[in-house]
């Protein structure tokens, strides 16, 4: 153990100079995490057995005096409701109360633990009301006026009956355990006969104050401090601000040594100050240094890290290095962030929400449903991806809470718990909630260091449900799923999550405040940005920064020097020291860094060695190579399995803009995962359009169209663009919102088309559809082709136009006449731009055989281009451009064709990614 530290100072006097027996002695830590530290060095500093001195934290020791319970924050928040509701005749809801209610009980306990009277203060405050309101005259004042004023008059009555509701049942929130203790200390000290020592303290508040100096001149206590001489003798330190001013008023000081001033942080220090950018560099840097420190055999019980913003703590534990062994989490971690919490979040929404949707009886939304199913703690506990998968292929978006029942047939007991409707009372809805905590704490593996940290959020949030059980059992609340999601938002807001460890084994990770009285040889110290360490001006009060400066109630001032304390407290007596900050100024970060730094810097000591570094995580020049697959006698033997059922026109244009893409989709056939289409994606849309069109048309396939034909098809758009809907989007919903707007687009964009057709044959266009939406194939020969190949494809319309076959493919997108010119055959193969012209050219080829001597046309109608008509494929050369098929364009297309699939069935050329 490192023997200049703090604690084993302590220890070496407590055994050797100490003028009364250990088993008399009390020891006051500020925190009950330095108990375990100020045992082992009392373990190490004996050489023959003794009684331990008792050793307990403040907290503890207020309460002996006091002889009052302290509640958790969670419990005075409840109490205070309690009494609130007494109080008002007409009282808000608790989740409106708890909004102002948690603000109030933190200035009650300012208010208390400086002993202030709350009286004045709070009088203060509804003066200030009332000024703030001269410029409306009394009788003009509004009823929201009257009652916000009425609101500030009554905070002494709900200060003093909460106080003696309170007290009457001998618990507390800590500053009315603090003024209670005040009132007994004379007579606590005047009868003990216990030797006390506070040690490791800095800033106290005036109870504490008092509670101190009564101990001190009963000789019933000794102070022992931990400050650095070069923080107290210089008088604008913000380190020795607290000790400065204890030092010269009390009056035991005057007559008795001041203990202990060190001489520790002017030794010899290598001091490194990294920036580097984001959240997620620090927390890469930081592994990058524990396995740095690691490699070099430093033993990782004298390395801390501190977390100047808490939330680091989950990003950091993934990036440490596995090989570091004992991990110790020392921090009060927001309940906000927990995994669990948010598991819990998100069940509440899901069931909130189908409560909620107007009109319908409880159904769920598909997102809702995934973000429970997703969470990475509870997919173990059912079949969640089987479940994700059913939804996404039935393209549900709303459906009902027996739907789900009724297709997920693999059901087990966590699965009812989740998805079973909550139509009952809150306390059941409370009780089902901590079953499933309880299902998944017992699928915890603890031999694993992670699922250990899993149970300590699992335990925090299953401590909040039973908080809230044990509420409403006395309480009558709304039943309403809304409210109990309201009021559970407002508990876990301010709940904690505790983790235990060994914390005299491995790397220590800790909050800012649980490094008091701790010291260590390399401190890592996270977040050194302004508005993170030191946090900056928050002021969650109601009393006003002149009023706390008026009565002596501690401000931001006071605040940035118990945090300039911790932070040079950290450095004082360490030798190596990195202090990381972000320099990204996105969002709400600055990327300024803290003034600690540059204080630092400013008064660097002769022995301390400062050095910058800018840190940028590993990234790879290129993410990835390029992506190459070499051909092998399975895949020529896949290749010659399709080619005899068939290439489609698309199978081909796939291959040429990137021939990864059709090794995956062809060769492996593997699909994309099935999605959840909330809105109507453009292919979907597409087919939609492609089939109304079809059942329009059909009742008139092989007959000429007449104007009336088409007109009857525009009655009945409406009805069958619905239908269509229904059959491919499934159970999606398309009567609102964006969907409701794609649903028009497609009904108009059919419309628009039926009205191009009949102006074409208004002016004389003699048409006989032939094909809808049919299949054909054709043997594909070739003199350079040696394998027998099947060209096989879906052709959207064939027709006879005025004596010439017309090849018509629907497209919803825009194209215009010059994607489907093309002037040099070498090209087809070049420039992926040109798959349209192989894709209808491949129809045409397929068709060619049964034109019965008639020439054919191949082309395009755009939706989004439907004023241009129809798109043929056009050839021109020399000036001279022709849209007709003929046997030597015919030629040339299957020419280029050919190159294609010998290029495909080449074993020596493999699949190659094609950058984008």
């Amino acid at each position: 153990m490192n023997t200049n530290s703090f604690l084993y100072k302590l220890s070496h006097h407590i055994i050797y100079n100490l003028s009364v027996s250990t088993d008399n002695v009390t020891i006051i830590l500020p925190s009950k995490r330095a108990k375990i530290f100020l045992t082992e060095a009392l373990k190490n500093t004996i050489t023959k057995t003794i009684i331990a001195p008792e050793i307990i934290s403040i907290e503890d020791f207020i309460q002996e005096v006091s002889q009052i319970r302290s509640l958790d924050a969670i419990e005075v928040l409840f109490q205070f409701y309690e009494v609130y509701t007494q109080i008002e005749k007409s009282p808000e809801e608790f989740e409106l109360f708890a909004n102002w209610g948690k603000i109030l009980l933190q200035d009650f306990n300012e208010i208390d633990r400086y002993l202030l009277d709350p009286d004045k203060i709070l009088k203060y405050l509804e003066n200030i009301k009332e000024i703030e309101h001269w410029a409306v005259d009394v009788d003009k004042r509004t009823e929201m006026i009257e009652k916000h004023l009425l609101f500030w008059k009554k905070l002494p009555h709900y200060y003093h009956t909460l106080y003696a509701h309170l007290l009457k049942s001998k618990k507390g929130y800590q500053g009315l355990i603090y003024r209670e203790a005040k009132k007994n200390i004379e007579s606590f000290a005047k009868n003990t006969t216990k030797t006390y020592l506070f040690a490791g303290f800095n800033a106290l508040n005036k109870a504490e104050e008092h509670i101190f100096q009564q101990m001190l001149l009963q000789d019933k206590a000794r102070v022992f401090w931990d400050i650095d001489e070069a923080f107290l003798n210089d008088p604008f330190h913000d380190a020795g601000l607290f000790a400065r001013k204890i030092k010269s008023e009390w009056k035991y000081y005057k007559n008795h040594p001041f203990e202990w001033i060190n001489n520790t942080f002017s030794e010899e220090k290598n001091i490194q100050i990294i920036a580097t950018p984001k959240n997620i560099g620090q927390t890469k840097l930081v592994g990058s240094i524990i396995n740095d420190i690691s490699i070099s055999n430093v033993k990782l019980e004298n390395t801390a890290v501190v977390l100047g913003d808490e939330n680091l703590l989950l990003p950091i534990l993934y990036s440490l290095p596995e090989a570091i062994g004992n991990v110790n989490i020392t921090m009060g971690y927001s309940s906000k962030n927990n995994p669990i919490q948010l598991f819990v979040d998100r069940l509440f929404k899901m069931h909130t929400n189908a409560v909620s949707r107007q009109g319908k009886q409880y159904v769920f939304y598909y997102k809702d449903v995934l973000d429970v199913l997703h969470n990475p703690l509870t997919t173990n506990l059912f079949d969640a991806e089987k479940l994700s998968s059913l939804i996404k292929r039935n393209n549900f978006t709303y459906f009902s809470h027996q739907i789900l029942f009724d297709l997920f047939q693999d059901r087990n007991d966590f699965f009812e718990l989740v998805f079973a409707k909550w139509d009952n009372s809150s306390l059941d809805i409370l009780e089902r909630i901590n079953t499933i905590l309880l299902k998944i704490k017992s699928a915890l593996d603890y031999s694993k260091e992670d699922e250990k940290i899993t149970n300590a959020f699992v335990y925090s949030i299953y401590l909040v449900i039973n908080k809230l059980i044990n509420y409403y059992t006395k309480n009558i609340f709304s039943e309403k799923i809304e409210t109990l999601y309201q009021v559970y938002k407002q508990v876990v807001d301010i709940a904690e999550v505790s983790f235990e460890g060994e914390p005299l084994e491995g790397l220590q990770i800790m909050g800012v405040l649980e490094s008091r009285t701790l010291d260590f040889e390399t401190v890592i110290i996270t977040s050194v940005n302004e508005g993170k360490f030191p946090s900056g001006k928050s002021n969650n009060s109601f009393i006003p920064y002149d009023v706390k400066r008026e009565y002596g109630l501690p401000t931001y001032k006071e605040k940035d020097a118990i945090y300039t304390y911790h932070f040079y407290h950290l450095l004082q007596r360490a030798k190596n020291i990195y202090l990381i900050y972000n320099v990204d100024s996105d969002g709400f970060e600055s990327g300024e860094k803290s003034r600690f730094i540059t204080q630092l810097e400013v008064e660097k000591k002769s022995k301390h060695t400062i050095t910058h570094h800018l840190y940028n995580a590993m990234v790879p020049a290129k993410v990835s190579n390029t992506m190459l697959v070499e051909k092998t006698e399975s895949i020529l033997a896949r290749l010659q399995e399709m080619a005899q059922a068939g290439f489609s026109p698309s199978t081909l244009t796939t291959y040429l803009r990137n021939p990864i893409q059709f090794y995956f989709q062809r060769i492996l056939r593997i699909k994309e995962v099935d999605e959840v289409e909330e809105n109507i994606a453009v292919n979907t849309l597409g087919t939609i359009i492609h089939g109304a069109l079809e059942v329009l048309y059909t009742p008139y396939i092989g007959k000429i169209l007449i104007e009336k034909d088409v007109t009857d098809a525009l009655l009945l758009v409406e009805q069958v663009v619905f239908q269509k809907f229904k059959e491919i989007y499934k159970e999606g919903e398309i009567k609102k919102g964006k969907n409701l707007l794609a649903f028009e687009v497609a009904k108009r964009n059919v419309i628009n088309f039926l009205k191009y057709e009949i102006e074409q044959i208004k002016n004389g266009d003699q048409i006989q559809i032939i094909a809808l939406e049919e299949t054909f194939e054709r043997v594909f020969e070739h003199k350079n082709i040696s394998e027998k190949i099947i060209i096989k494809g879906n052709v959207d319309r064939i027709e006879n136009r005025n004596g010439t076959i017309r090849i018509i493919d629907y497209k919803t997108g825009k194209v215009e006449q010059k994607d489907v010119t093309l002037t040099q055959w070498e090209n087809l193969l070049k420039d992926s731009k040109y798959d349209k012209i192989i894709q209808i050219l491949a129809y045409a080829f397929m068709y060619s055989t049964h034109t019965k001597g008639l020439p054919i046309e191949a082309g395009i109608i755009s939706f989004k281009n439907l004023k241009s008509g129809f798109l043929p494929f056009t050839f021109k050369e020399d000036k001279i451009s022709t849209t007709i098929i003929s046997d030597e364009i015919m030629d040339s297309y299957l020419d280029q064709i050919a190159i294609l699939i010998n290029e495909l069935f080449d074993l020596n050329i493999p699949f190659t990614e094609k950058e984008n």
